[in-house]
């Protein structure tokens, strides 16, 4: 589960401010699904979530600021909701 906690964890290079955070690395978390990381974090560009549990692509149109996105090594079956997403 993604928590705000849990970014903020992870952003002690921004001084753990979540709200201006460009990049966000979450690898090896046991992540399972994609939530909230676009209430928290409205500037991301950079989203490492490699080495996950992810079973569905969701939610990653609602980052319209994300010019990268690592999912790799997860367990990815679904992919949903990237029809606004500029490739």
């Amino acid at each position: 589960l993604v928590t705000e906690d849990l970014i903020r964890r992870n952003a002690e290079h921004n001084d753990c401010v979540i709200f201006s955070l460009e990049e966000l690395s979450l690898h090896q978390q046991e992540i399972e699904r994609l939530e909230h990381i676009d209430k928290w974090c409205r500037d991301l560009k950079i989203l490492y979530l490699q080495n996950n549990l992810i079973g569905k692509i969701e939610n990653v149109s609602k980052l319209k600021k994300l010019e990268y996105l690592n999912l790799a090594l997860n367990n990815i079956e679904k992919i949903e909701n990237l029809e606004d997403v500029v490739y």
